[in-house]
């Protein structure tokens, strides 16, 4: 017969309500105490309930996190800081991917109902009215993670796009490149296509570069779509010497599309991305990005999507800070 919380109890020697306190991380209890529960929970092998815990503190212990289908590292960096904050505060954690352009979204948010999760952390995607309506329906918070909303009640974790965009152009621009192209996103993205194109063109135009839109071409942030607009910058833009992509996926296409034909970077032409996933600093060269700090995100949005789940309380947003990290892509004309 399986091992019950009185048992775990008993042999403890502490009470029944002691016991629970502790698997559930609450308060109430010494170190010294938690200490003997937890030693009796693993001599008996005892295995909460959580079906029976949730009947208790009316809560499944369970996140649903929803991606859409941007870079797999990318989703990678953000989830290990959602899962490791979670996992320390006793939360399981339950992904589910919404499909590009979220054509799953609805379908993933009913799953999330019938699974009853405490609450929903929504990364890259634009906060649909649909959507946040099913949202108040089931009267659980929300965080969104490199996305913002003007709904009041939902709060956010990102970096300042447009302004991590405008520093990336001035960077380039400060390193005397004047011909300076951009692979952005989606122009009709408004999380990350639009903010960070508009920052190029503004740092352009704050240095006195007239914008050229033979340099502006577009993508979807992946490998393949950077490789592509690569080959169309080299065709209809050939004087182009810096190029600055809106991922470092698609960053790392353009690389190699201009070693495919031969040229060098950065000898020939500078390239730099966005995000500093792990795989910026495993490439050859090395690739110069802006950091976004992916793993911190996702601990801070799971830190205050927790806070609103305990509480019943919105929290504010926050921008987190970027930051320029050099490598051996860009070269310096001065």
């Amino acid at each position: 017969m399986n091992p019950t919380i009185k048992d775990v109890a008993q042999k403890a020697n502490v009470s029944i309500a002691t016991v629970s306190r502790v698997l559930n991380n609450l308060s109430g209890y010494s170190d010294k105490t938690k200490q003997k529960v937890n030693e009796a929970i693993k001599e008996l092998g005892y295995q909460p309930n959580a079906i029976a815990r949730g009947l208790i503190n009316k809560r499944t212990q369970t996140i649903g996190v929803m991606f859409p289908s941007v870079s797999g590292a990318f989703s990678s960096d953000l989830l290990k800081g959602i899962e490791e904050l979670a996992n320390d505060r006793n939360y399981s954690v339950m992904v589910c991917n919404t499909d590009q352009d979220g054509k799953r979204t609805l379908k993933y948010l009913q799953l999330l109902r019938e699974k009853q999760v405490d609450g929903i952390i929504y990364s890259s995607e634009v906060l649909k009215k649909e959507y946040y309506d099913v949202l108040e329906t089931m009267k659980i918070p929300v965080v969104l993670v490199s996305s913002q909303t003007e709904f009041a009640s939902v709060p956010y974790v990102k970096v300042d796009d447009y302004q991590a965009a405008y520093d990336a152009t001035l960077y380039l621009i400060s390193k005397g490149h004047s011909k300076i192209a951009m692979i952005s996103g989606n122009p009709s993205d408004a999380i990350a296509g639009a903010p960070r194109a508009e920052g190029y063109r503004r740092a352009l135009e704050a240095s006195g570069i007239p914008f050229d839109s033979r340099y502006l071409t577009f993508g979807d942030f992946l490998y393949e779509s950077g490789s592509i607009a690569m080959e169309a910058l080299l065709e209809q833009a050939p004087d182009v010497t810096a190029v600055f992509a809106a991922s470092d996926e698609m960053a790392i296409g353009a690389l190699s599309t201009v070693i495919k034909y031969g040229l060098s970077v950065p000898d020939d032409i500078s390239i730099m991305g966005y995000d500093d996933l792990g795989i910026a600093k495993m490439i050859i060269p090395p690739l110069t990005t802006v950091r976004q700090p992916l793993y911190d995100i996702g601990k801070i949005a799971v830190e205050k999507l927790i806070q609103m789940i305990e509480t019943g309380e919105t929290v504010d947003s926050k921008i987190v800070d970027h930051l320029i990290v050099e490598r051996q892509t860009v070269r310096s004309l001065t």
